[in-house]
């Protein structure tokens, strides 16, 4: 289980995360966005249609403990991630995108996540002792809120101050995965052991399974390659740190380790599937560029 030292830590780092991200968002952002909303809504779809959905497929196909089911089914509902800002641009994504897209997620998720999280949990007959309340999740999403407006002020007033924020915000989100593995791990060894391989096959799968999804809906609706890889980065990885600050908050003894391995698993593996795709993605993208200046050398020789 977390402690208490860790639960506040983890606690206080997310409001910078939060801050962070407000920091990188201006109110023309979002007008650009509205005007042209087709990526972001693709990207709504799948975190909110096909992520929950994942989730809960793979809890009921792999036969999944309800306390096991109801943190994989969490972690599915959650928005989109800091750190899927950070592979979109090392992955020659569209970072604009992946901003925008992790920041509405976050935002509609206040109304989105305790009502899949409601939905999904029933479907897959998890008891009450097993349920997140709503107003937990409620909670803990609308205080998240506060930051991420007050970086949106700053901003506003000190767009440099609020660059350099953004960036700490963002590379807090990796601080927090390593905090968790420095902190969490060595205390839980045996549990990790003993973990058998469907719970593992779940943490990973969520991830990887996610953005192969997002992925192909993206170019299934004639998104380019770069917008629709930034998808995939942002769809797949979601805000591990928030289920597991939601998890502690509302679960203790063993019931909070038992909801709270899948999120940490996933959190822990998130980080090296992402960096192993966004290689890929970015050698992809490089390829892509040579090809179309290339080309231009053909035309403008002809």
């Amino acid at each position: 289980m977390m402690s208490e030292l860790e639960t506040t830590l983890l606690g206080l780092m997310m409001i910078v995360i939060m801050f962070g991200m407000g920091a990188s968002l201006t109110p023309r952002d979002f007008l650009i966005a509205m005007r042209k909303p087709k990526g972001v809504l693709i990207g709504l779809v799948c975190q909110f249609g096909l992520m929950p959905l994942l989730a809960f497929g793979l809890a009921m196909w792999l036969e999944l403990p309800p306390a096991m089911a109801m943190g994989l089914i969490l972690m599915g509902c959650m928005p989109g991630g800091t750190t899927s800002n950070i592979f979109a641009y090392f992955s020659k994504g569209v970072l604009a995108l992946s901003i925008m897209m992790t920041s509405v997620s976050t935002l509609i998720a206040v109304i989105a996540v305790p009502a899949l999280l409601a939905f999904y949990s029933g479907q897959a007959g998890i008891g009450a002792e097993f349920a997140v309340p709503a107003s937990n999740v409620i909670k803990v999403l609308a205080t998240l809120l506060v930051p991420t407006i007050a970086g949106m002020i700053l901003r506003r007033y000190s767009a440099n101050v609020g660059a350099t924020i953004e960036m700490i915000g963002a590379f807090l989100g990796v601080l927090v995965i390593l905090f968790i593995a420095v902190s969490w791990i060595p205390r839980n060894l045996g549990v990790l052991a003993s973990t058998p391989f469907e719970i593992y096959f779940a943490a990973i799968g969520l991830g990887m399974i996610g953005m192969a999804l997002g992925f192909g809906l993206a170019r299934a609706l004639r998104q380019d390659p770069n917008r629709s890889r930034t998808i995939a980065l942002e769809t797949g990885i979601q805000n591990g740190p928030l289920a597991i600050l939601i998890v502690t908050l509302t679960f203790s003894g063993q019931l909070q380790q038992e909801v709270l391995l899948i999120p940490v698993l996933y959190s822990l593996f998130i980080v090296w599937t992402s960096a192993a795709v966004t290689i890929g993605f970015r050698r992809r993208a490089s390829r892509e560029a040579i090809a179309r200046d290339q080309a231009k050398v053909v035309l403008g020789a002809g």
